[in-house]
């Protein structure tokens, strides 16, 4: 088969988007104008008299009581007080809490950058109204206007009219379209900004899912489309063996983001052993017309289709995906009570005065005092005499009266059962506007319970948008926060800022060097966490825990009750206050601090070390002066008993010396004797001399 050129191509695929736009509007057309008729119902001024009920009034009065919309903004109010947020945990159960919790910090940030609160209050509240509403997802520059910065950032941005703009392929059944393999967004653009950023004559994409008609004027513009296509691509994995055995795969994504990357396994005496084809899912995007592709954006970030859709309630019957939001049960009580009010505001615009008629010659010449009376308060009223026939004078009084209009008996009966109706299908807020003062404060949760009950099933809808948002995100982030060193802003719980660096190197236990803050790794499973239902639920949780406090014997579990109280109010000028307590549990070990406040604390250890007080300075002094003078005195003792023990042995060594010579002496002595005895015992005996011999 000849291959076709590329334009041929796109020519091709131009036809068959077209093609399948036209089925999925075609199914989808009445469901979605129900929709948009909804949220024109409650939210423009004049729209509740659109259509049929329109023409029958025509030239009466048409007054609007629109008591729908308070009932939506009670749950948008609802809604915007109490946010939902992702977690991100684990897929297998492991204790990977670092890197989850660098990809909270993440998602906060990117949410607060790119202002996602405007996205997700678009989105709910066209859910709430007409059942039906979206945000996307995208990757742009850091900064667009600096050529040497290639980092992206994730952005969270709003789709408007998403009821008449946002349309996946019919196949896909889940509610956050996670199945989808194709997705249209219709965006409408002036013609001007058109023409000047592809030049040629607009042709504008077909949308057929438009209300127009109280309109009198809307702006010129034109239709274009975002296709999103997914693709099975193939890839080549090559395998590289290391010195030690082990075995390491590369992308081809990996060889281009670094050209280096060949070279440097080359170097380290890694192998080439095997190549291994694989498919890849990827997101394909395009812009079109109504007559041509006008741009090929290629494969964008991440592996699923960016949008996001929220519903109001949703459910399928005969195969047709069909939603509706608060307002479209409500709409034929609101239309019966505003008819009821036109025509009692008719009825009331005629006179209530019962007027008198008159002959046009009882009044003739008095026609000035009649019309002038309720004015002057003439004292009497003049009238011509009537004659008859034969000239008699007949009664001059008036011949009849007008009948002042009046209300029917089962209007005022009619009024009261709309007005039960509608509180039955909105909900009967106004209760818990009158709530008086002295009401119990379990009172106060009971009431605000049932009217929470009311909104439960689109904050519970709206969470499952929220964590698609945080798939769609992680899969984004995976391919796009991947720079080695790159410093990035992160956002806490409590909107304390902190910073980490992606990929930075760190050595294990084991002594090996791994990438910390790897998010190519981040494979995790999404949580959403909801926030209390209602602002009385908040105050629920202060008075438990001032009750805690009231029992509670241990000073230090009484400081976190309170510190945790105040950390849970909501007031005006507070912030303040409750960043102080969030110091003094963090110094207490309570609250898990941000690399930045755990930097903080180090730093104050350090200055408390350096800096302490002078009277403990001076105590410390006089306590190592005493054990400085204890341990000189124990050593005066020890040479003491030193000294002792020499003389004491010094003395023993000389007795011993004296013995030793006194002995030595004797034994001279013993020596001389016995010679001097052997000389006697062979010579003749003499005389002994008078004095003794002088021992020597």
């Amino acid at each position: 088969m000849a291959r076709i050129s590329k334009d041929q191509y796109l020519a091709n695929l131009h036809a068959e988007a077209l093609k399948e736009f036209d089925d999925i509007q075609s199914a989808l057309r009445d469901e979605r104008l129900q929709c948009l008729q909804d949220r024109r119902f409650y939210s423009i001024a004049g729209a509740q008299w659109e259509g049929p009920l329109g023409e029958q009034f025509e030239n009466k009065p048409k007054f609007e009581v629109n008591k729908i919309a308070s009932a939506v903004l009670r749950i948008i109010s609802e809604y915007r007080s109490n946010r939902v947020t992702v977690d991100f945990v684990s897929k297998d159960g492991t204790k990977d809490v670092k890197l989850a919790d660098v990809c909270d910090g993440l998602f906060r940030a990117d949410e607060m950058d790119s202002c996602a609160e405007e996205a997700y209050d678009n989105a709910f509240e066209e859910a709430v109204a007409g059942g039906f509403g979206a945000f996307r997802l995208r990757t742009e520059w850091e900064d667009e206007y600096d050529e040497d910065n290639d980092r992206q950032r994730i952005r969270i941005e709003p789709i408007f009219d998403a009821d008449s703009s946002v349309f996946f392929d019919l196949n896909a059944k889940r509610q956050d379209k996670a199945d989808a393999t194709r997705c249209f967004v219709i965006t409408a653009v002036t013609r001007a900004a058109y023409q000047a950023e592809w030049g040629d004559d607009p042709a504008s994409w077909p949308k057929e899912v438009y209300q127009t008609e109280f309109d009198w004027l809307t702006p010129d513009v034109v239709y274009i489309a975002e296709y999103y296509r997914v693709e099975d691509v193939k890839e080549t994995i090559r395998i590289y063996q290391n010195l030690d055995g082990t075995e390491d795969r590369y992308s081809e994504m990996d060889f281009e983001s670094d050209p280096e990357l060949e070279r440097t396994l080359e170097a380290i005496g890694s192998v080439e052993v095997r190549q291994k084809k694989v498919k890849r899912r990827k997101v394909r995007k395009y812009l079109m017309n109504g007559a041509r592709i006008l741009e090929d954006l290629g494969h964008i970030a991440g592996k699923c289709i960016p949008i996001v859709p929220v519903y109001g309630k949703r459910w399928y019957i005969d195969n047709v995906e069909r939603c509706m939001g608060h307002v479209r049960l409500a709409k034929d009580a609101q239309r019966l009570a505003n008819m009821q009010r036109s025509k009692l505001g008719e009825i009331a615009a005629l006179s209530s005065i019962e007027k008198p008629i008159f002959l046009p010659e009882q009044v003739a010449g008095h026609q000035l005092m009649w019309s002038e009376d309720n004015l002057r308060n003439y004292p009497y009223l003049l009238l011509n005499p009537v004659t008859d026939q034969n000239g008699n004078q007949a009664a001059t009084g008036p011949i009849g009266y007008t009948k002042p209009p009046v209300v029917p008996p089962a209007m005022d009966a009619l009024l009261t059962v709309t007005e039960k109706d509608m509180q039955d299908v909105l909900g009967n807020q106004q209760q818990a506007d009158k709530m008086v003062s002295n009401i119990s404060g379990k009172a106060v949760e009971l009431i605000q319970q049932r009217v929470d009950m009311q909104s439960f099933i689109y904050i519970s809808n709206w969470s499952k948008a929220v964590k698609r948002c945080g798939e769609v995100w992680l899969e984004m982030a995976r391919d796009v926060y991947v720079e080695k060193g790159r410093r990035m802003k992160m956002v806490g719980a409590q909107d304390e800022v902190d910073s980490i660096e992606l990929m930075r190197p760190m050595m294990t236990e084991t002594g090996e060097v791994e990438m910390e803050n790897d998010l190519s790794k981040a494979t995790f499973d999404v949580n959403v966490d909801v926030g209390p239902s209602s602002s009385s639920k908040r105050q629920a949780t202060v008075r438990a825990l001032m009750n805690m406090i009231a029992i509670t014997q241990d000073p230090e579990i009484s400081q976190v009750l309170q510190s945790m109280a105040i950390m849970n109010m909501e007031g005006e000028g507070i912030g303040d206050v409750k960043d102080f307590f969030r110091q003094r549990l963090l110094k207490m070990g309570v609250v898990k601090p941000t690399q930045d406040e755990a930097q903080q604390l180090a730093m104050e250890a350090m200055q408390a070390a350096q800096q302490q007080d002078p009277n403990a300075i001076f105590l410390q002094a006089a306590a190592e002066e005493a054990i400085a003078k204890a341990a000189r005195a124990r050593a005066d003792t020890v040479r003491t008993v030193a000294d002792s023990e020499l003389i004491r042995a010094k003395t023993i060594e000389t007795l011993a010396k004296v013995d030793m010579d006194a002995n030595e002496q004797a034994l001279s002595n013993a020596a001389i004797i016995g010679q001097m005895a052997a000389q006697q015992a062979t010579q003749p005996p003499v005389s002994l001399p008078t004095r003794p011999p002088e021992v020597l």
